[in-house]
């Protein structure tokens, strides 16, 4: 009884003090803790009670722990939420294409009853600049910046974080070398007008045209998204 009077006052302690410093930290904008050593070092107490502590606000709710990365702040992102960041590593190139055809042609529906002058001037400006790249990657990160000035023209903010999940996907590194495959002279000019035609019919306020058009675009790159891979199915 008498040895586990200190371990409890030490327990107490820590909490008392952890409780600050989460609330310190999350003021600070900072989501993760430091390990277990590091906040025994820096409140001044066993990492028993330290491990303790960090059990008793994790029942109440205010950090979660995920085995192999660390403790965080907050609440414990729900089962979708975890399974969302994992997207990149679950899905693959035809998956995100199938998603696209379903989500951006409806983006360019709504960009075209929402967009407002500035917003299609913004569309113009980077359209330009995918024309304008030299280069592969220039002409990816230009790619992406149009559809997503349409998806953002869009005014659906829920849509907008939908697009940016999928977006994520698109650029996965590991895809890379489809995706330059795609890039041909005859393909960059195609793109260069149906992005054209798309930034036209919203600026109409057309959103029929806009709909089917953007269709149409992505149609094409998943044309040539098929015959790569199977191509280069058929190489192996």
């Amino acid at each position: 009884m008498t040895e586990d009077r200190p371990t409890r006052r030490n327990s107490s302690l820590a909490l008392e003090r952890l409780r600050i410093l989460v609330d310190q930290l999350a003021m600070d904008g900072v989501r993760q803790l430091p390990t277990e050593r590091d906040l025994s070092e820096q409140i001044g107490v066993g990492r028993r009670a330290v491990r303790r502590a960090l059990e008793v606000l994790e029942t109440e709710g205010f950090i979660w722990r995920r085995q192999g990365a660390g403790t965080f702040i907050g609440s414990k992102p729900r089962d979708g939420e975890q399974q969302l960041s994992k997207l990149p590593e679950m899905s693959n190139m035809l998956e995100v294409m199938e998603v696209r055809l379903r989500l951006e042609p409806a983006l360019a529906q709504l960009a075209a009853i929402r967009a407002t002058p500035k917003d299609i001037e913004q569309m113009r400006h980077v359209a330009d600049k995918v024309g304008e790249a030299d280069d592969m990657d220039g002409r990816e990160l230009w790619d992406g910046a149009l559809h997503r000035a349409i998806a953002k023209a869009a005014g659906n903010t829920l849509f907008l974080a939908l697009f940016d999940v999928v977006d994520r996907m698109r650029q996965n590194e590991n895809w890379r070398h489809v995706r330059e495959a795609l890039r041909t002279r005859e393909t960059v000019s195609q793109y260069k007008a149906q992005h054209s035609d798309i930034v036209d019919a919203i600026e109409r306020h057309d959103p029929v045209s806009a709909e089917r058009l953007m269709r149409q675009h992505l149609l094409a790159l998943q044309e040539r998204l098929l015959f790569q891979t199977s191509e280069h199915a058929g190489n192996e």
